[in-house]
């Protein structure tokens, strides 16, 4: 499976949960460097991409954003959302801090209406300045993909420590505000099948969820063919029923199939 992400900058592309959507990878053009080794991963096993572990200088981020968004401007292309997300965990990069305040002192310049996301796993939180940075921008959209701490391992594969409980205490500090997001799928793993639509597996979810209480959730399955298979998809309609006690609580569920 070839990486999906050989530009700093790239699109803007039609991004099923955030619209028109510029995408900035601050991860390596021809590598890709994670945290995880996601079975549902769009780039593929970290094994089969570590050719290139070069990450782009600030420098770099910054010249290929302005230009960019500038030619978006100049050719009236609509932009809903700068995305940083790309070939890997965009947190992991060491100017991530000073590449978001550039990001939103271009944006409010350029395009004030555009939103600025940021779709991470979670899994450096910890590390000094990461949440600080999330938490300026509109859409810090982190990952848990199942309360469950041996099905989370099965699903991300996390390279190194991983606690579903530990990422749980980061996302406190938060107090909310922030977008959880959960891959929901089914299929065989290592001879072992899975279904994250399980009730089990789901209320342990739910009851996670709740205690976050964050101020939207994006429920989402398989889009494109995964490195691992066979995968399948949840349904929409499964994941709506999942949804419902959270709904209840009054909390923005988005369902994506």
């Amino acid at each position: 499976m070839s990486l999906q992400f050989d530009h700093i900058v790239y699109g803007p592309i039609h991004s099923r949960r955030l619209g028109s959507s510029l995408g900035v990878n601050l991860l390596p053009k021809h590598g890709k460097i994670c945290t995880f080794d996601c079975i549902y991963c769009e780039c593929g096993w970290n094994r089969d991409h570590r050719g290139d572990t070069v990450l782009p200088t600030k420098e770099e981020v910054f010249a290929a954003l302005e230009n960019g968004l500038r030619s978006c401007k100049t050719n009236n292309l609509s932009i809903d959302t700068i995305t940083f997300s790309g070939n890997g965990e965009p947190t992991l990069h060491p100017a991530f801090a000073e590449i978001i305040d550039f990001t939103l002192a271009l944006r409010d310049e350029i395009f004030p209406s555009a939103k600025v996301s940021v779709l991470s796993n979670a899994t450096q939180l910890a590390r000094p300045g990461v949440k600080e940075a999330l938490a300026k921008v509109d859409n810090p959209i982190l990952k848990i993909d199942s309360a469950d701490e041996a099905l989370a391992r099965t699903l991300d594969n996390p390279v190194g420590t991983y606690s579903v409980a530990s990422v749980m205490e980061q996302m406190a500090w938060f107090k909310g505000n922030f977008v959880l997001q959960t891959m929901f799928l089914k299929g065989v793993v290592d001879g072992r099948t899975i279904d994250c639509s399980d009730r089990l597996f789901a209320d342990k979810w739910v009851e996670m969820a709740l205690k976050l209480h964050p101020r939207e959730i994006m429920m989402y399955t398989l889009d494109r063919v995964p490195p691992l298979e066979p995968l399948e998809k949840v349904s929409v309609e499964k994941m709506k029923e999942i949804a419902a006690p959270l709904i209840a609580a009054g909390i923005e569920v988005i369902v994506k199939g």
